[in-house]
């Protein structure tokens, strides 16, 4: 009977197995839709910039959002329009204007990117770029009361651009000046199409606008020239600090119920107007509706005339964004300097002082503040830190003064013994820092200053770093070198101050940070 219904269960599963097969398929068969339609093919020119975000995310930005293209369009413009406006006379042309121009579908390609570590406040880097593109170039001549078109085809560039972020500033976009330089000529390649008809292919004509192009290119930015953009005002974000302002958030009362179970959960978020970077917050009271946090707080203050101190509360959230409870501001202009001044103010809606919303009552919150000053003297001394001051009376017309500071050097290491010297040689005059014992990272900050008749456009100034010994045991060996560095002052008087570190020559690891400045008299 145990064989009879083993064979009986088997042929069983396989007619359920074959019959449920035979099932699937029918119903797979018949649950097909059967409005299926064919897809749309379209050019992707003709499609949508959402759809091209989603199909293809590596395609350059100006084609999946055109107002990159109208942007970057529209600064090549402002770049290009003065540059033409100045050479076209030369070439007895009247006008060159652009009556269109789009980047095309093909995005730049970088072969490299070295960036600079200099002691400096600046991001330098230079980059391989390469860019065959297909931009849409029409371009309007206008000479001898004639116009005619032009459409740049075919377009290449080989460049090797040296991009420096300058100054770095400690608010949005972080830097205030990008400067652009080329460190040899590009390579520009391109097609005109004038008249219908390709006049780059007429003999000679190539290459001399080749070279054209290249020579007045390097003229305009080859290194050392530059194109400045300016990305904000310097001088208010490079504005340095003249007081501190001390904050301490004591209490608030009678403050709006703002959950619906429950009271509030009241903090407050203190910063100086036009400065996120120096946000504050106090710590969160729970279901308190008269919270006392007695919490202090410092904030430096740049232009006491201007900046406010504004004060906004919140209630706290678990989930989702917290509650705007009210503001308020304190002037900072109207509190006396080093007097300390407890203020109650009321929790507003908004600083609109005519808005009816401010007259229902929100609270009221009560802070101690007190603006520091720094002191004068301490003002004047950093006054144009990092500036080239003018040479004093007396220097020779023509002349100046060449000032050089040894700062500090670094992963020294001497066969016997270490202890650091720096020799500044120049001219037949020596110069030495102090010595410091067993420091394989002495810091100097020594300067020393040498008056000159003209400029030192072709001389160079060697520094050495020896260490010398005067114990019993360092008489075999009483002086030995340490590394040095020839610096040619080219740069100097162009630049008017370098602050560098160099590599010391025989020397293993060791470098040395040394700044220098030419100082003149106008």
């Amino acid at each position: 009977m145990g064989i009879i219904s083993t064979i009986l269960g088997m042929i069983g599963f396989g007619m359920g197995f074959s019959a449920g097969l035979v099932a699937g398929y029918f119903l797979l068969i018949y649950c097909l839709p059967n409005d299926v339609k064919d897809p749309e093919v379209r050019p992707l020119v003709e499609q949508s910039s959402e759809f091209l975000q989603t199909l293809m995310p590596e395609i350059p930005l100006w084609i999946k959002n055109p107002d990159y293209d109208r942007a970057i369009c529209k600064t090549v413009k402002q770049i290009a329009e003065p540059i033409i406006a100045e050479q076209i006379p030369k070439y007895k042309i009247e006008s060159v204007e652009f009556e269109q121009l789009t980047l095309g579908g093909l995005p730049p390609t970088f072969q490299g990117m070295k960036v600079y570590s200099t002691e400096e406040k600046e991001l330098m880097m230079e980059l391989g770029l390469k860019w065959a593109g297909t931009p849409n170039i029409l371009v309007a001549v206008k000479a001898f009361g004639l116009k005619a078109t032009a459409q740049v085809i075919d377009f290449q560039v080989f460049a090797s651009p040296r991009i420096t972020l300058k100054p770095l500033v400690p608010s949005f976009p972080c830097f205030a000046n990008i400067f652009v330089s080329l460190m040899e000529k590009p390579h520009v390649d391109f097609g005109v199409k004038l008249l219908g008809a390709d006049a780059m292919s007429i003999p000679g004509a190539y290459r001399v606008v080749q070279e054209i192009i290249k020579d007045q290119v390097a003229n305009m930015y080859l290194w050392p020239k530059r194109l400045e953009v300016q990305i904000m005002d310097p001088i208010k974000a490079m504005q340095r600090p003249v007081g501190l302002l001390n904050v301490k958030v004591v209490r608030a009362m009678n403050l709006q119920k703002k959950d619906f179970l429950g009271s509030s959960d009241p903090y407050v978020k203190l910063q100086l107007h036009d400065d996120r970077i120096q946000s504050k917050q106090t710590t969160v009271k729970r279901n308190n509706l008269n919270p006392e946090w007695n919490e202090e707080f410092t904030l430096i203050v740049k232009d006491p005339q201007v900046q406010d101190l504004v004060l906004t509360m919140y209630d706290w959230e678990k989930v989702g964004s917290h509650d705007k409870m009210g503001l308020n501001v304190v002037h900072l202009k109207e509190l006396t300097p080093e007097e300390p001044r407890v203020m109650t103010l009321d929790v507003l809606k908004n600083l609109n002082p005519d808005d009816a919303q401010n007259d229902k009552s929100r609270g009221q919150i009560v802070v101690e503040v007190n603006y520091k000053p720094y002191d004068e003297a301490a003002l004047a001394s950093n006054v144009g830190a990092g500036e080239v001051e003018k040479a004093p009376e007396g220097t020779p017309e023509g002349g100046g003064v060449l000032v050089v500071t040894v700062h500090e050097a670094d992963d020294l290491e001497g066969k016997h013994h270490t202890n650091p010297s720096a020799h500044v040689h120049f001219r037949g005059e020596l110069r030495k820092t102090k010595r410091l014992r067993k420091n394989r990272d002495p810091r100097w900050e020594e300067e020393f200053q040498f008056v000159l008749s003209e400029p030192p456009t072709n001389d160079r100034i060697h520094v050495e770093v020896t260490s010398s010994s005067k114990r019993m045991g360092g008489l075999r060996n009483p002086k030995e070198t340490l590394g040095y560095v020839d610096i040619h002052l080219g740069d100097v008087v162009n630049n008017k101050r370098i602050n560098e570190r160099y590599n010391l020559i025989d020397s293993k690891n060791g470098r040395i940070q040394i700044e220098m400045q030419w100082r003149t008299a106008t």
